[in-house]
C-alpha cells in the first residue's frame, strides 16, 4: 500500500509541476546523440537532409544526393534513414528510395555499405554515412555487390555500364528492368 501511495504522489507532483500541461517526453540517449550529429553535419554541397515528418521526428529523415562527378553525374537519389533508439550502438537503417542501376544498391533499395553492417562502430555518425553513400556514387564497388548484374557489367565492360547508368537515369530499361527518370 505504501508504494501505491508514493506512485500516486509522484504522479500528482508531475501534474502540478507541469502547470496542467502534459509532461515533456524524455529523450532517449539515441535521440540526444542524433540531435548532436545533425547539428554538427558538414554535408557536401551535393547532399541535403529533410525531415518529412517534421523536426519533432528526428529519428526518421531523408537525405538526397546529387553526384557532381562519375557515372551518376546529374542524378538525384533519395535515401531514408531510420534511426534506432539505441543509436549509436546500432547503425541506422538506410534505404534508397530511388530505383537505381548500381552494383551496391539492389532494386529494392537495400544498400551495401560496410559501415552500415559489419564495420559499424558507435564512434561513426550520420555525417560518415552520408559521405559513404556519396562515395558509392563516385566510386561504385563491383567487388562487394548487391546487384550482381550491374557489378559484372562494371567489372567487365565499364563503357556498357556507363551507358546502362545513363539509360536508367533518363528513365528507361536496362535488360527487363524499367528505371524511372531520376535526373
Amino acid at each position: 500500500m505504501i508504494n501505491l501511495f508514493k506512485v500516486k504522489e509522484k504522479q500528482r507532483a508531475i501534474v502540478e509541476n507541469s502547470n496542467g500541461k502534459a509532461p515533456v517526453k524524455k529523450q532517449s540517449a539515441g535521440e540526444l546523440r542524433l540531435h548532436k550529429d545533425i547539428s554538427e553535419l558538414n554535408l557536401p554541397k551535393t547532399c541535403s537532409i529533410s525531415f518529412p515528418n517534421g523536426k519533432d521526428d528526428l529519428m526518421n529523415f531523408e537525405v538526397t544526393i546529387q553526384p557532381d562527378e562519375g557515372f551518376y553525374l546529374g542524378g538525384k537519389f533519395a535515401f531514408t534513414f531510420q534511426v534506432s533508439p539505441i543509436y549509436p550502438h546500432e547503425a541506422p537503417k538506410v534505404k534508397c528510395k530511388t530505383k537505381v542501376y548500381h552494383p551496391n544498391i539492389d532494386l529494392e533499395g537495400n544498400v551495401c555499405l560496410n559501415i552500415l553492417r559489419e564495420d559499424w562502430k558507435p564512434v561513426l555518425n550520420i555525417n560518415t554515412i552520408i559521405y559513404g553513400l556519396f562515395h558509392l556514387f563516385t566510386q561504385p564497388n563491383h567487388e562487394d555487390p548487391l546487384n550482381l548484374d550491374a557489378a559484372a557489367v562494371l567489372r567487365d565492360n565499364p563503357k556498357l555500364f556507363e551507358s546502362n547508368v545513363r539509360r536508367a537515369m533518363a528513365g528507361g530499361h536496362v535488360g527487363q528492368t524499367f528505371f524511372p527518370r531520376c535526373m
